[in-house]
């Protein structure tokens, strides 16, 4: 292959922009032309492509967000714009596709790959929700900045001795919640992976409360319901005074960890790799700090899971 292209897709995550570095820089150092396609799927249709060089991923490496930007495209999960997309690629000379991003834009580069447009997939999203891979680019940020935001809330949660309930991302994977809460110290954790047992909850609050404990933190995953539900809920059934926190999009942003850094350089050189050794439909991936690649139509029928061990030792802990 003599000419590829990039492009992010879904919610952005700090790492993107890393990521998009090493393609280019790959590609260059292979003498492989290389064109960025910005606002994902839709850019492609609209044939939103441009060349790219050393120089367009300068000074980016430390930057959050995508460079390439990103969007839904509605138009892009039907035939007729999955061929308006490849149209595209093969106008520009295109010849493999590079996708960052989520599993709903592996599934964009599994229907080309099924045209026999071959497409490469890098795992970018905070919720670590991607099977095949230990840890997705922008994962370690955001917890980091969930950490950051507990850290602060617990502060002010002892002050007035409250208990706090934290809602953050991960949409219907736990990873955020658990590995923030094992990080902070959380007296609960609820996560979709979990039964949601509120009399649990409540009664770890009041053992607290019994051996002179002042304020608690709870970690809500989004995929579990509403941080403002759940207050309410403990509220009435514990009769403590309780706040609640929806950090929201403030755990997308910010500039990316060594950790994401280092792995979004990581992946998208081995992206590069793969396609120039000829391969198609694989997600690059990290597994025992070492770089693999699945076939992707497996990757998207595996259901994300959670670290058991990790959860029954944050059982353990908040005692």
């Amino acid at each position: 292959m003599k000419r590829l292209g990039v492009l992010t897709s879904g919610g952005d995550a700090p790492g993107m922009n890393a990521a998009i570095r090493a393609v280019v820089r790959k590609c260059i150092y292979h003498n492989v032309e290389i064109f960025g396609i910005r606002n994902g799927y839709q850019g492609l249709i609209e044939g939103n492509i441009e060349q790219m060089d050393v120089g367009s991923v300068g000074d980016i490496i430390q930057r959050g967000g995508t460079k390439l930007y990103s969007a839904r495209s509605e138009e892009f999960r039907t035939e007729e714009g999955q061929q308006k997309g490849i149209s595209q690629l093969k106008r520009f000379g295109i010849e493999g596709l590079i996708v960052i991003g989520g599993d709903g834009s592996f599934r964009g580069a599994q229907k080309l790959t099924e045209k026999g447009f071959p497409c490469i997939g890098v795992p970018g999203t905070i919720d670590n929700d991607i099977a095949g891979t230990d840890f997705t680019i922008g994962f370690d940020t955001a917890l980091n900045t969930i950490i950051e935001a507990i850290d602060k809330i617990r502060d002010t949660a002892t002050s007035h001795e409250r208990t706090y309930v934290v809602e953050v991302m991960g949409r219907n994977a736990g990873d955020l919640a658990l590995w923030a809460g094992l990080a902070d110290g959380a007296e609960s954790i609820l996560i979709p992976e979990k039964p949601d047992d509120m009399e649990e909850v409540i009664a770890r609050l009041q053992r607290g409360i019994e051996r002179g404990k002042k304020h608690s933190i709870i970690i809500l995953a989004e995929g579990v319901g509403s941080g403002i539900d759940y207050c309410e809920k403990i509220q009435q059934a514990a009769n403590l005074e309780t706040r609640v926190t929806v950090l929201g999009h403030i755990q997308r942003g910010g500039s990316p960890t060594a950790q994401d850094r280092v792995l979004a350089s990581r992946l998208g050189a081995k992206a590069v790799d793969l396609l120039l050794e000829g391969k198609a439909g694989r997600m690059v991936g990290i597994q025992n700090n070492k770089l693999v690649d699945h076939d992707i139509n497996e990757i998207l029928n595996v259901q994300h899971s959670i670290d058991e061990d990790m959860y029954k030792l944050s059982k353990e802990l908040s005692i």
